[in-house]
C-alpha cells in the first residue's frame, strides 16, 4: 500500500465478487496457535492508509476467538506511523501488530531481533521477492506480507473523448504501449486540445518512473548513497519537470485540492495501483468517467506494499502472530482487495478465481482482478531500497513539489536536494 497519507472516505465496497467471498471467518491456516487460554485479551492493530480492515471483517475473527477483542488504530499519515514505530520499537507503547511500509524495510531490518519471526510453515505463502525483502541475515522472515502495488493508468474517459483522444480502455492501453515518451506525447495532445492539465502532480509521475530503476539511490553492494551522481535520477527529474510545466495540475499528493481534482476534472490521468481505486471512488462518487487502462508506461511498475510486524516484547505475542497469520491468509487478502483495492502478495491469492474474476462497477465494470494480475506479471524490476532510500526519496518529493508549485526553479531545487542528501550519509 502506498506509502503516502491517504484520507479515507467511507464508501461501500464496489467490487463485484462471487458468493465465495463470504464474510464468515475463514481461518488463515498454519502458524502460531492462538493459545489455549480462555483469558480475555485485547489485541491492538496499528495501520495507516486503508488495509481493508473493516469492523465487519475483524468481527469474523473475534467470532472464532470470543476471548479476543481487537482494537484497530489507523494513523492519519504513514509518516506519523513511521515516526511512532521507530521511536518505540524495542521499548514500550507499540501495538501488538504494527503495519510497516515497504520503504521502511531497510531500517526495520537493522532491528529485526526486536520482532517476532514469522513461523516457518508460513514462509511459502508469499511471492519470493516479497518475502526476500523482509528476511534478515539469519533467515528470519520478520514481516507478514499484505499487499503489493502493481500499477495501471486510471483516466477520465469523458475528458479523453472531449479532447479527441481514444477513450476505450483497450484503445488507451494500445496508445500508451511503450516508454514514458508515449505518455507525455498523449499529454501534449490533451493539453493542446483542452488547455487543461493531463496528470495530477510531478511527484506521482516521478514515482512511477523511479520505481523502474534497479538502483536509483544507493549502491546495492556497498550501501553508499549514489543518488546525486546517478544520471538516471537526474534524467527522470528533468523529464518529469519538463512535462510538468504544461501537463501537471501542480497539486501536492494527498492534499485537499488533489482529492477534489479527482471529482472536478482538474486532471485526466493518474498512476493507479490497486489501492488507488477506493481513493478515486471515495472522492469522486458522482463521476462516471473514470476508467482503467491495462497498461503502464515502460512496461510495469510497483508502487507501495506493506507488511504486518509483531513486536517481540508485546504482551500477547503468540496471539498477535495468530491474528497476523489470519489477516494475511490468501482468503482474507482477497477480501481486503475487495474492500480497499489492496492487491494481494500471496501466491494462492493470485490464483484465486474470486480475485481473477473481480470487477469494479464504478470503473465501467473493469475486470480489476485480471488487470492488476497482468500488471503484477509485467513488473520486471524490483528497485533496491537501502537504509537511506526513504529519506532520499522523501527529500526528492519535496524538491519536485517546490518546482511544481513554482516556489523554486528546477536547478535551485535540485541543488537544495543534493545538499540535503549529502547531509544524510
Amino acid at each position: 500500500m502506498k506509502s503516502r497519507a491517504l484520507r479515507r472516505v467511507a464508501l461501500a465496497a464496489s467490487v463485484a465478487s462471487t458468493s465465495a467471498l463470504v464474510l464468515a471467518g475463514c481461518s488463515g491456516g498454519g502458524g502460531a496457535a492462538a493459545g489455549s487460554s480462555d483469558e480475555e485479551i485485547t489485541l491492538t492493530v496499528a495501520t495507516f492508509n486503508d488495509f481493508g480492515y473493516t469492523d465487519e471483517l475483524l468481527n469474523a475473527y473475534t467470532a472464532e476467538h470470543p476471548n479476543v477483542k481487537i482494537v484497530h488504530n489507523r494513523a492519519a499519515k504513514s509518516n506519523d506511523a513511521r515516526a511512532n514505530y521507530f521511536q518505540k520499537l524495542g521499548k514500550s507503547g507499540l501495538a501488538d501488530i504494527e503495519a510497516i511500509e515497504v520503504d521502511w524495510l531497510p531500517e526495520v531490518m537493522k532491528y529485526s531481533d526486536l520482532l517476532a519471526p514469522v513461523p516457518d510453515d508460513l514462509k511459502d505463502r508469499w511471492l519470493d521477492w516479497k518475502s526476500k525483502a523482509a528476511t534478515d541475515s539469519s533467515g528470519n522472515l520478520i514481516g507478514y506480507g499484505t499487499d503489493i502495488g502493481p500499477e495501471a493508468i486510471c483516466y477520465r474517459a469523458d475528458l479523453f473523448e472531449a479532447a479527441g483522444l481514444p477513450s476505450d480502455p483497450t484503445e488507451v492501453a494500445a496508445a500508451l504501449q511503450g516508454d514514458w515518451s508515449k505518455y507525455f506525447e498523449m499529454g501534449d495532445k490533451y493539453v493542446a486540445a483542452t488547455g487543461k492539465p493531463f496528470f495530477d502532480s510531478a511527484s506521482s509521475v516521478y514515482q512511477g518512473m523511479i520505481n523502474q530503476v534497479e538502483a536509483a539511490y544507493e549502491d546495492p553492494d556497498t550501501g553508499e548513497i549514489t543518488a546525486t551522481t546517478n544520471p538516471e535520477v537526474k534524467k527522470i527529474y528533468t523529464e518529469t519537470l519538463d512535462a510538468s510545466k504544461t501537463q501537471s495540475a501542480h497539486f501536492e499528493q494527498w492534499s485537499t485540492d488533489w482529492y477534489a481534482g479527482m471529482a472536478n476534472g482538474a486532471f485526466a490521468t493518474l498512476s493507479c495501483p490497486g489501492w488507488m481505486l477506493t481513493q478515486i471512488e471515495g472522492n469522486a462518487p458522482e463521476v462516471s468517467g473514470w476508467k482503467i487502462a491495462d497498461v503502464f508506461p515502460n512496461g510495469g511498475g510497483n508502487w507501495g506494499g506493506s507488511y504486518l510486524t509483531v513486536p517481540a516484547n508485546g504482551a500477547h505475542v503468540a496471539e498477535a502472530q495468530a491474528l497476523a497469520d489470519w489477516l494475511t491468509s490468501p482468503e482474507q487478502q482477497v477480501k481486503f482487495f475487495e474492500q480497499a483495492g489492496t492487491f494481494p502478495s500471496q501466491v494462492d491469492a493470485l490464483k484465486s478465481p474470486e480475485l481473477l474474476g473481480a470487477k469494479n462497477a464504478y470503473f465501467g465494470d473493469a475486470a480489476i482482478g485480471e488487470i492488476f494480475t497482468n500488471r503484477a506479471n509485467a513488473v520486471s524490476v524490483t528497485p533496491f531500497k537501502g537504509q537511506y532510500y526513504f529519506q532520499v526519496n522523501d527529500a526528492m518529493s519535496k524538491a519536485l513539489l517546490r518546482v511544481d508549485q513554482n516556489t523554486q526553479d528546477a536547478q535551485t531545487s535540485w541543488d537544495q536536494w543534493v545538499s540535503q542528501v549529502d547531509a544524510i550519509g
